[in-house]
């Protein structure tokens, strides 16, 4: 009886050992993708309250997301969904609920130390309306404490990668259209050559070469080994240039993956060729083998990222007729 009770005493702490061990290991694992990856979030949640302390709204419900470093992420969704919630709890500016959190380059989100390597171009950018394109920059290259003979390399590289020429880089920004005042603030979110770079409606107010240049340059920037998460709802845009997305609906995520995944549609097949007359098409179907066309390729047709998008939305909104409603 003594040995039995000695037995499982002994099983039980081999056991809890095991646990522990297999804890630890998980967590392990957990801190090394969060190390390694530029964004990474673990059940972000972020719940708003009303002056009595009672729940209003969620805006994001456990959010699981991993962006790894040199890539162009999109992050999609309609008013509402949770998208300027998710920017603001990355750039720390907002805590989230207990429970998740997010790292940022390795560190947690809104850790002073990794502020000088983020880019950030908000929806709405506030800059000071009296200085000019060049005053602008130098200002918050100095904020970054960036040295003066470094500054005036870069400014005027920057207004030339963003497209303000010698005459708008003179003139203050209350004189600057909407499209002039995303290129400035661009440029700022550049001049402390960022790691990360968050991109909330970037090509908003630009002219269609405007919007080209726009993502080129996002382009460039993955290029230079650099992550860009990119904020849109110009869905074009974002199957332009992204790597992966994800679309969020009411503060949950709703689709993740490669664009050019998520834009296959599986169960269709096409056939494409060349050289064939009108009567070898009729026949291709059935004789594609004994036609002896070349250069035949076999391949899965895609949607586009607004049909995928709107049917998404449409899926999770009840009655599915496309009509949502705000959560915040």
């Amino acid at each position: 009886m003594i040995a039995e009770c000695r037995l499982a005493i002994a099983e039980s702490k081999t056991n809890r050992q095991s646990a522990v061990g297999k804890r630890h290991l998980f967590m392990s694992e957990a801190m090394s993708v969060a190390t390694e990856s530029a964004i990474h979030t673990e059940n972000l949640s972020k719940t708003y309250y009303d002056f009595w302390g009672r729940p209003k709204v969620t805006a994001l419900k456990n959010l699981n997301l991993t962006i790894n470093r040199g890539e162009v992420f999109g992050l999609l969704g309609p008013n509402g969904s949770g998208k300027s919630t998710t920017i603001k709890l990355l750039l720390g500016l907002i805590f989230p609920d207990r429970g998740g959190s997010a790292h940022v380059l390795g560190h947690p989100a809104g850790d002073t130390e990794i502020n000088a390597r983020i880019g950030f171009l908000p929806e709405e950018s506030y800059l000071y309306r009296f200085l000019n394109g060049e005053e602008t920059l130098k200002f918050y290259g100095r904020l970054f404490k960036i040295p003066k003979k470094e500054l005036k390399e870069r400014v005027p590289i920057l207004l030339d990668t963003v497209g303000l020429d010698e005459k708008a880089r003179k003139r203050k920004l209350r004189e600057y259209s909407k499209g002039m005042a995303r290129r400035i603030g661009l440029a700022q979110a550049l001049i402390n050559n960022p790691d990360l770079i968050l991109l909330d409606e970037p090509t908003t107010g630009l002219d269609p070469i405007g919007t080209r240049e726009m993502k080129d340059l996002i382009l460039s920037l993955k290029a230079q080994g650099k992550t860009v998460l990119l904020c849109s709802h110009l869905l074009a845009d974002v199957q332009d240039v992204c790597d992966r997305i994800t679309i969020l609906f009411r503060g949950e995520m709703m689709e993740l993956g490669h664009v050019r995944d998520l834009l296959q549609v599986k169960d269709v097949t096409q056939i494409s060729t060349r050289g064939l007359n009108e009567s070898q098409v009729q026949e291709v179907k059935t004789f594609l083998s004994r036609l002896g066309a070349t250069e035949a390729t076999v391949t899965h047709p895609t949607t586009t990222l607004e049909d995928l998008f709107v049917r998404i939305v449409r899926d999770n909104t009840p009655g599915g007729n496309g009509a949502y409603t705000s959560s915040k």
